[in-house]
């Protein structure tokens, strides 16, 4: 199992930018799906972005074209860059791994887009 540290989050105008982060540490094998979620108040949490461990990336529909999942193999980092930021992506954004036989999670970071 891995230990997930999440970093970055925080207010930011419309139309603002912000990367997200995720330090992972641990037992890193048999990892699959790599991802973050968000979960805005009083909604169920949701899907926001995945990359699996063969490079692909899939999304929601309504971050398409502005956000962008990556990871650093040397740094064992998950990233979320957003871009666009509307007040509908205010959120605690959730990092999470899939691995063989478990589900790790973050404690989450706040985002808040707001003039």
């Amino acid at each position: 199992q891995v230990q997930l540290v999440e970093s970055g989050g925080g207010l930011v105008q419309p139309g603002g930018s912000l990367r997200l982060s995720c330090a992972v540490s641990g037992s890193l094998f048999s990892i699959y799906i790599m991802g973050w979620y968000r979960q805005a108040p009083g909604k169920q949490r949701e899907l926001v972005a995945v990359l699996t461990s063969g490079g692909r990336t899939n999304y929601t529909d309504s971050v398409k074209g502005r956000f962008t999942i990556s990871r650093d193999g040397v740094k064992n980092t998950v990233y979320l860059l957003m871009n666009s930021l509307k007040p509908e992506d205010t959120a605690v954004y959730y990092c999470n791994v899939a691995q063989v036989g478990s589900d790790s999670w973050g404690q989450g970071t706040q985002v808040t887009v707001s003039s």
